[in-house]
């Protein structure tokens, strides 16, 4: 500490010896001069050397008391005690205001509120004493705690037979590739919205020029949509995607590997007699969905194929593997990129490659798919369904009609 220089005599004698003093030592020589020079000597002192009143006033109470015999600086027991020495219990209140409904506190006042550290520390000296916000930051930390936000995990219950069904797909898709049959991941990937509106993500750009887009994003309807279906075939590593005008429905994910069959699928495998696909248990392509079984079978009944269809179990599409082997990548792609129009995100689509040697095809369906169309009972009966003997319902083949 700076020796002010206020008593010039004094203040270079001090100057000479405190810098090898340590922090008792230099209370007590303080305290020493300060004695020495008797009335307003601890002021004088103290704004010579830069210690408080307090801290001389200690110093002068210890050359009272009887010597230290080891190299001790303080006392047992002298210097500032923690808090967690203060009050044991600290800990545990710091949990319980942070996670109350796990430690058993579900009418905690920071139950319904923001658990900032501001806000734990002021609810802690309102029941116990003054604490920093700093300090209740430390706390967490030493209790494990870390600043976290959410995981897009949960999708439901689970399905009793999920593993089961998990394991038969794998089985049926591992036989299908080694008997030469395409096997093709399907799905729509989210909906997005058609014009110059923010798209997440960063791109490189010049310092300071961000691209503008709208300041909101609360579209009304008449604004364009962009539905992309994708079909990923496993062993060909390559996409597909469809990317429709108007609705994500059962007639649309049909017309969609309709499209990849034209395009793609019957170049690659002209000699195969049945497709099989890997879709999710809803949606455009689910289990229960009339449309999309009666659109199997008029593709089956056109192209002469047999239609082997797996449905993963509900509250796990995020396994389907056209999930994060194509739809992932082509977020990558396109981010920071606002879809201005449908060309832009043809091309950006299609443009979208991986160092595994990902290839996507790109083509923009301008047809209409109107919702609500209803299938009857007897068109059902049209359909030549074969069912699995494990979980029918999910897994099933549909077979061309004979004529």
């Amino acid at each position: 500490m700076p020796i002010e220089n206020k008593d010039p005599q004094l203040s270079a004698k001090i100057a000479c010896i405190w810098p090898h003093l340590n922090e008792r030592q230099r209370r007590i020589y303080a305290a020493t001069e300060a004695v020495h020079l008797g009335y307003g000597g601890i002021s004088r002192i103290g704004k010579i050397c830069g210690l408080s009143r307090v801290t001389i006033t200690k110093g002068i109470t210890d050359l009272h008391l009887e010597a230290f015999t080891d190299d001790r600086v303080r006392r047992i027991g002298g210097g500032r005690h923690s808090l967690v020495q203060k009050d044991p219990s600290l800990p545990e209140l710091l949990e319980s205001m942070v996670e109350p409904v796990s430690r058993g506190d579900p009418q905690s006042p920071l139950r319904w509120t923001c658990k900032s550290t501001r806000s734990i520390a002021k609810e802690i000296g309102k029941r116990v004493f003054s604490i920093s916000h700093s300090k209740v930051g430390q706390l967490l930390g030493e209790l494990n705690y870390s600043l976290q936000g959410n995981r897009k995990t949960k999708e439901g219950a689970d399905h009793p037979d999920r593993d089961a069904q998990f394991r038969y797909i794998n089985s049926a898709v591992a036989k299908a590739i080694k008997d030469g049959v395409p096997v093709i991941s399907v799905d729509t990937k989210k909906k997005e919205l058609v014009g110059e509106y923010e798209n997440k993500g960063r791109q490189w750009r010049k310092s300071k020029a961000p691209r503008l887009v709208n300041g909101h994003d609360f579209a009304d309807p008449s604004v364009p949509r962009a539905y992309p279906y994708g079909i990923y075939d496993l062993k060909q590593n390559s996409g597909f995607v469809n990317v429709g005008i108007d609705h994500d429905t059962g007639a649309f994910a049909v017309s969609s590997i309709r499209g990849w069959w034209r395009f793609e699928g019957k170049k690659i495998y002209p000699r195969t007699k049945v497709i099989f696909i890997t879709a999710d248990g809803g949606g455009s392509n689910g289990y229960r969905l009339r449309v999309w079984k009666v659109g199997l079978q008029n593709l089956a009944n056109e192209t002469g194929l047999s239609i082997t269809v797996c449905h993963f179990p509900p509250g796990t599409s995020k396994w389907n593997k056209v999930e994060h082997r194509l739809f992932s990548f082509i977020s990558s792609n396109w981010r920071g990129e606002p879809l201005s129009d449908y060309e832009t995100i043809v091309k950006l689509i299609a443009n979208t490659t991986t160092s595994k040697g990902l290839k996507v095809s790109c083509r923009l369906d301008r047809r209409k798919y109107p919702k609500g169309k209803r299938i009857s009972d007897e068109e059902m009966k049209f359909i030549n369904l074969t069912p699995s003997t494990f979980h029918g319902e999910w897994n099933y083949t549909i077979n061309p009609n004979v004529k």
